[in-house]
C-alpha cells in the first residue's frame, strides 16, 4: 500500500511538470491569473495543389522546397478532417503577407489546408466538414464568423489558393466570410475603390495583384482591372453596417 501511494504521488509530480508553464530561472515566479492562451482572429483557407492526403500529410509534417511548412487543419475530399497543430500553437502556413493591420498572420491565425490540386472542384463532402469545422472554430475560439480568408487574399502576390473554383458563396450563406447581396446597388459617383480595397482588408501595395486576389475571390477570375461590378461588390462589403452583404441562408426556413 506504501509503495502504490509513492508510486501514485510520484506520478502526479511528474504530470505537474510536465503541464508547469516554462519559467525563467532568473525571475522569482509569482504567477498572475490574468493571461490566456494565443488568440487566433482570423482563419485562412489554403489548397495544398497535391494529388492526395498521404502525401499532403507528408508534405505539411516534414518540409517542402521552401523549407518546414504546416497548418493546424487538413481536409480530405472524402470529408475527413486532420489535425496537425494544436490551436493554441502557431503554424507555419501564411508565410509572408498582410490582412488589415495583421501582419505576422501566422501568430494571429487558423490555417486549414483542403485537399484539391487547385484544378478540380472541391467535393461536396469535403465542404460539409470545413462548414463543420468552420462553426467549431469561430465559436470555441471566438474567432469572427466573418473572418474567414483565403491565402491570396493576404499574400496576393505570391498565392492564388484556394482558387476561382472554391466556393465562397456557399460559405457566406452558411454564415463564414463575406459576400455581396444580389440587389446591392452600383457604387455611386466616385466611389473609392482601392480604399474600399483596404476597409475589406487588403493590402493595395501588390496593385494589380491585389485586384486580381479580389477577383478571384469575388468573381471566380484572374483579371487584374475593376469593372463596374466589382465597385458594386466593394461598395456593398463597405456600406455602414454591411448594408450590402448578404445574409447566410437558415437551415428550414
Amino acid at each position: 500500500m506504501f509503495r502504490t501511494t509513492i508510486l501514485l504521488l510520484c506520478t502526479l509530480a511528474l504530470a505537474a511538470c510536465v503541464h508547469s508553464p516554462p519559467r525563467n530561472p532568473m525571475a522569482h515566479w509569482v504567477p498572475s491569473p490574468n493571461h490566456d492562451e494565443r488568440r487566433p482572429v482570423v482563419i485562412v483557407l489554403h489548397y495544398t495543389e497535391q494529388d492526395s492526403v498521404a502525401k499532403s500529410l507528408d508534405t505539411l509534417r516534414t518540409r517542402n522546397s521552401g523549407g518546414p511548412v504546416s497548418s493546424h487543419y487538413l481536409v480530405g475530399d472524402d470529408g475527413a478532417i486532420y489535425q496537425l497543430v494544436a490551436d493554441a500553437h502557431r503554424a507555419w502556413h501564411a508565410g509572408g503577407g498582410r490582412w488589415g493591420t495583421i501582419t505576422d498572420v501566422n501568430s494571429a491565425s487558423i490555417g486549414i489546408e483542403i485537399d484539391n490540386d487547385g484544378r478540380e472542384p472541391f467535393t461536396e463532402p469535403q465542404v460539409q466538414a470545413l462548414l463543420r469545422l468552420l462553426e467549431d472554430l469561430t465559436a470555441r475560439l471566438r474567432i469572427p464568423r466573418t473572418q474567414v480568408i483565403g491565402h491570396s487574399d493576404l499574400a496576393p502576390s505570391r498565392k492564388i489558393d484556394p482558387g476561382p473554383l472554391f466556393p465562397w458563396k456557399r460559405l457566406a450563406e452558411a454564415g463564414f466570410g463575406v459576400w455581396p447581396a444580389d440587389d446591392a446597388p452600383p457604387a455611386p459617383e466616385g466611389f473609392d475603390a482601392l480604399r474600399a480595397l483596404e476597409q475589406v482588408g487588403y493590402d493595395i501595395a501588390h496593385g494589380e495583384a491585389t485586384i486580381r486576389a479580389f477577383r478571384l475571390r469575388f468573381r471566380g477570375d484572374a483579371g487584374t482591372a475593376l469593372d463596374a461590378e466589382d465597385l458594386r461588390i466593394l461598395h456593398a462589403l463597405t456600406m455602414p453596417g454591411g448594408a450590402g452583404i448578404a445574409e447566410p441562408v437558415v437551415s428550414g426556413q
